[in-house]
């Protein structure tokens, strides 16, 4: 009896979609069981300087000291712009008494090393750089100059995986841009002055507004160093030589949208609920694992961090190493990378889920602590099946 051939599809549709197919890196998936109805309560209409609404912006900032463990001594203020006037506002007030060390090893700390050496156009400037994947030569850094840096490359999927490179006895100021890292990871506060995020990233709040944290050392430099260039408006935290303390008590700088600070008081009340800062990171940190077991079984797909230390648990970068991608040229693998994100969204499965513009050709993943390990679990079989999608057109048409 002759066999019946095989008629069934060599690669089938999975079964199981992502209830939620959000995997950008910002702005974030909302939290689990997120609606509209968790605005109600936002004092639309009103002046964010009258006593309700300021006490909205004041609830913001003592959550999120509380959930982040941060010192009581250290000072958090709601600024504009999100994390990128954040940290501009730190470059701009805090830089120029002394060299400057700029850790760079992806898009936005490269952002940064641009503004010092080109903006403010600080002659004392070393700035310490190493490709995506890799962190750089972090013995290089001197106690006793300032140093710029991410805790996480958001771009590059790669983290710091401890602080010991910074002494607990500098002289400079440590600058820290944690906007892909705070809430999803540890910060050794000890060893940091000044700290940076946005709402939009792992607590998966609307986007607009930054927070700036300031250790009593940078307060100090605030107080004594009056930068050499021209101030705007929106960067002056100090007024006759003193901080000016209204910003860190919820008197904002500029008109900050109170449906967005509705949002974040919900998230950060979300976050209480889930364990608080353990809770969220052990939801980053589950998500982070749910790919690196399907990584170490995969024939195509890698991590770009070299190093399984340096890891990040919030932007988890893919690489592809499949031997017929690797030797297309560097046009005909964007061109791979991009139908691949580009299948994924089609389907409906991971929307947002390219690389970073800049960063090797491949996918990044958010695995933020609003991002459900189902959700990952079930996305997992779809790049399988997109991969090898891709890779039977590949090989039909080299035929």
């Amino acid at each position: 009896m002759t066999a019946k051939p095989d008629l069934r599809p060599k690669n089938p549709r999975p079964a199981d979609r992502p209830e939620n197919p959000k995997f950008s890196s910002g702005p974030c998936a909302k939290r689990p069981g997120w609606s509209l109805a968790a605005l109600d309560g936002a004092l639309l209409g009103r002046s964010h300087r009258a006593k309700d609404p300021k006490a909205k912006l004041a609830e913001t900032i003592e959550l999120s000291k509380a959930i982040l463990g941060m010192p009581k001594d250290w000072r958090l203020g709601i600024v504009p712009a999100s994390d990128t006037g954040a940290v501009e506002m730190a470059l701009w007030s805090l830089l120029g008494p002394r060299g400057v060390d700029i850790l760079a090893w992806e898009s936005f700390s490269k952002d940064w090393a641009t503004d010092v050496t080109k903006q403010l156009k600080l002659d004392d400037v070393r700035v310490i750089s190493a490709g995506y994947g890799k962190l750089p030569d972090l013995a290089q850094v001197d106690k006793a100059r300032d140093l710029v840096f991410v805790w996480n490359g958001t771009t590059s999927g790669v983290r710091l995986p401890n602080a010991d490179f910074i002494a607990d006895d500098r002289e400079g100021l440590a600058i820290c841009d944690a906007t892909s890292a705070a809430f999803a990871m540890e910060l050794p506060w000890q060893k940091l002055d000044v700290v940076t995020w946005s709402w939009q990233k792992v607590l998966g709040g609307e986007a607009a507004h930054g927070m700036l944290a300031l250790s009593p050392r940078a307060v100090a430099r605030l107080e004594s160093h009056k930068p050499a260039w021209p101030m705007p408006k929106i960067f002056r935290m100090t007024k006759d030589g003193k901080l000016n303390e209204g910003i860190f008590k919820g008197e904002t700088i500029n008109t900050p949208s109170m449906l967005c600070v509705e949002d974040a008081i919900d998230g950060l009340r979300w976050a209480e609920s889930v364990g608080g800062l353990k809770g969220l990171v052990a939801r980053s940190e589950a998500n982070l694992a749910a790919i690196a077991d399907w990584v170490a079984g995969s024939d195509w797909a890698a991590f770009l961090a070299e190093d399984a230390a340096t890891r990040s648990c919030t932007s988890i970068c893919l690489k592809i190493v499949a031997p017929w991608f690797t030797a297309l040229d560097a046009e005909g693998q964007a061109v791979v990378a991009k139908k691949l994100s580009g299948m994924l969204e089609k389907e409906g499965v991971a929307l947002d889920a390219a690389n970073y513009r800049d960063a090797p050709p491949g996918l990044r993943i958010w695995g933020g602590a609003t991002v459900e390990t189902s959700d990952i679990q079930a996305l997992l079989p779809w790049l399988d099946w997109a991969f090898a999608s891709i890779a039977t057109e590949q090989k039909a048409v080299a035929a």
